[in-house]
């Protein structure tokens, strides 16, 4: 989506917009100027099959309209939506308009050989407030880590300036939590005014205090963790923790500052994220403005984690209902089934649209969900070497190979199955067999596990050899065929 609206002059929809949050009256006659012509640009595109560019387009469309319905209820403060469209659209999406990012970005092209990725995550400590049932973060309080401050600050100044990038993920723990040095998560928001800033909480902190700190800050939002209903929040997360998220979404609707949500699916909230009253509930009671949905990735010999993990055929009818839901213009992105929002797998750092994940021990990781790595950051900085040489490692490297292959940069004719995205979760043996080199070391002691178990890897296999015999038939007929 990007490469085809850098294509289209930015003024045009900055200026669209900004009149858009302005003036009331025009309102709709303006969105609807806007959403015409982004449909255009995305359709006229011939990269991608025509579907694909039209779930794009329904996504965009849904977002926007919640926006403004968030807007128009009071929601969302115009002076904040105004400055998030600010910093989003023209130092992100119309980023190469701007000169010293290009810059940047062409001389990290000189100096290793790829353009960098759109972001990075970062999860600065593995302290957190709640001790939730299977978090791959759980750790004593004796024993949870902390970044130090001047390294978490590098990473931010290497995202920065040799990655000319304008937008940051932070993930935990519980980002809230963060303190070294003296100093907060609030410093390193503040420390790039000029970068759009999301953070994945559990949002129990977010007091009336945090909620103006935020607003004034105005380049920093929260993705609230939810497990589903009450019953299922409670039972994951602990005794009165769905109340305590909803007194924190008050907070944030009185200041005027947009929030999303983070939902988990399992087998066990799989009827609540299939009815319409849970979508209902928080885009039009509690005012959400978008919705992350992750599906649960199996890590450890435990036969219970795949117990949890939706089938392959309840990963199909929760594609259905995304699709339905993206009709009704609610904007969801399901990590896996909405691949084709994001042409693919967008881990191994992948070039202009992808990303990367540290951990709290410094770790650098492909992806989130990729719990192996190869360099660890102390490391790097010990040796005088910048986070653009692990971009370069055979492990970041091979896992770009396979992107390439499955589609992404490829003619659209040639395009594999993006209801199939994921390298790991959804092709285990190519993963483990072509992709995951000898020396990568797990995160922790079930990814090792994991790593070592044959039982494992004959479980994983099986359930993508389901996923594609469900998936392919779709793939054939409503996307290729379609073209």
């Amino acid at each position: 989506m990007t490469k085809v609206l850098t294509k289209i002059k930015p003024n045009i929809y900055l200026f669209l917009l900004k009149e858009a949050i302005k003036r009331k009256s025009l309102r709709k006659i303006l969105l609807a100027q806007l959403e015409k012509r982004a449909k255009k640009a995305l359709l006229e595109s011939k990269e991608f099959p025509r579907p694909v560019q039209e779930k794009k387009f329904q996504w965009l469309s849904a977002f926007l309209h919640q926006a403004f319905k968030n807007l128009e209820k009071g929601y969302i403060s115009p002076s904040i939506l105004e400055k998030l469209i600010e910093i989003l659209g023209r130092n992100n999406f119309f980023r190469g308009e701007i000169s010293e990012i290009k810059k940047a970005k062409e001389a990290f092209k000189e100096k290793y050989g790829i353009y960098p990725p759109l972001f990075l995550t970062l999860s600065p400590t593995q302290v957190c407030n709640l001790r939730c049932k299977g978090c791959y973060a759980a750790s004593s309080p004796e024993t949870a880590v902390t970044m130090p401050f001047e390294i978490a600050e590098r990473i931010l100044e290497e995202n920065h300036d040799l990655f000319g990038n304008r937008f940051i993920v932070f993930s935990g723990g519980e980002p809230l939590m963060y303190q070294s040095q003296g100093k907060t998560i609030f410093d390193l928001f503040a420390k790039y005014p000029d970068t759009f800033i999301i953070f994945y909480t559990n949002g129990t902190l977010i007091t009336k205090e945090v909620a103006q700190k935020l607003a004034e800050l105005g380049n920093a939002y929260p993705q609230i963790s939810i497990e589903g209903s009450e019953e299922e929040t409670d039972e994951r997360r602990g005794k009165g923790v769905f109340q305590r998220i909803l007194k924190a979404v008050s907070h944030l609707r009185e200041v005027g500052l947009p929030y999303a949500l983070s939902v988990t699916a399992t087998r066990k909230n799989l009827k609540t994220l299939l009815s319409d009253e849970f979508y209902q509930f928080w885009f039009e009671e509690q005012g959400a403005s978008y919705m992350w949905i992750f599906q649960l990735m199996p890590i450890g010999r435990g036969k219970e984690v795949f117990e949890l993990m939706p089938t392959p055929e309840e990963r199909v009818k929760l594609y259905r209902k995304w699709e339905e839901l993206l009709q009704r213009k609610y904007p969801i992105a399901d990590f896996w089934n909405s691949g084709v929002l994001a042409n693919g797998c967008i881990a191994y750092a992948r070039e202009t649209s992808g990303y990367f994940y540290i951990d709290w021990h410094g770790n650098i990781t492909p992806c989130v969900f990729i719990p192996y790595y190869v360099d660890n950051v102390y490391d790097l900085y010990q040796k005088g070497k910048t986070l653009g040489d692990a971009l370069v490692s055979d492990f970041f490297k091979k896992g770009r190979e396979w992107q390439r292959k499955y589609g992404y940069g490829c003619p659209a004719e040639k395009i594999q199955n993006w209801l199939m995205p994921c390298s790991i979760r959804d092709h285990y043996k190519y993963f483990r067999e072509v992709i995951l080199p000898e020396e990568a070391k797990g995160e922790d002691q079930f990814a090792e596990e994991a790593k070592s178990s044959r039982e494992y890897f004959e479980k994983l296999v099986e359930y993508d050899e389901k996923l594609k015999e469900v998936t392919d038939p779709i793939w054939e007929k409503e996307y290729k065929k379609q073209a």
